[in-house]
């Protein structure tokens, strides 16, 4: 049997399943920047964590079982990366990979429109995005996971974000990693 079958809703929902309401991933990812903003209930199919969801009764949990199918199948690790990218373009940042290492940075072109939709004291998207880095530690993303958290830290809470992101947020964003993507996050949007 493949590794992290079709029982485990995540494992299947990153199979080509759907979630709680019949999506797609596929059909999330092609979603407008408007829907991404507006729909509460996707986040946590799209980037799923150890923790119980606060506000999503449905939200499937990591197992030890759903980690072991993400390190197996380079499909679903893929998968995975696609869902980092839109969400990023979403957050108008922008991922290189040319160095071999990742790297995230604002995007020059749409960080400044779109950081004007999220970056402001207490944004759900900043739970969004402790979300988002737990998930990728969690499903093998490693290092994705810290080239996001360095670009958080420091490029948005730094200059960026003086003042749009509170100390508390930093906080959370700051210890997202040590725990392997497992610290619950307020919440836990």
């Amino acid at each position: 049997m493949t590794p992290g079958s079709a029982d485990d809703p995540i494992v299947a929902f990153y199979g080509g399943g759907t979630d709680h309401r019949g999506r797609t991933l596929a059909q999330i990812l092609a979603w407008p920047d408007e829907s991404l903003e507006m729909v509460h209930d996707y986040i946590q199919w799209v980037f799923p964590t150890a923790a119980p969801s606060g506000v999503n009764r449905h939200a499937p949990l990591v197992s030890d079982a759903t980690r072991a199918a993400f390190a197996a199948r380079p499909e679903l690790r893929d998968a995975l990366s696609q869902s980092l990218e839109r969400m990023l373009s979403f957050y108008g940042l922008h991922r290189d990979l040319l160095s071999g290492v990742p790297r995230i940075v604002p995007d020059q072109q749409t960080f400044a429109d779109r950081a004007a939709d999220w970056l402001w004291p207490g944004d759900h998207n900043h739970l969004r995005l402790t979300r988002i880095l737990h998930s990728l530690a969690a499903l093998g993303l490693t290092a994705d996971a810290a080239a996001l958290q360095r670009c958080l830290l420091t490029d948005i809470a730094g200059a960026a974000g003086r003042g749009r992101v509170t100390v508390e947020t930093i906080r959370y964003w700051r210890e997202a990693l040590p725990g392997g993507g497992d610290n619950p996050a307020p919440a836990s949007r």
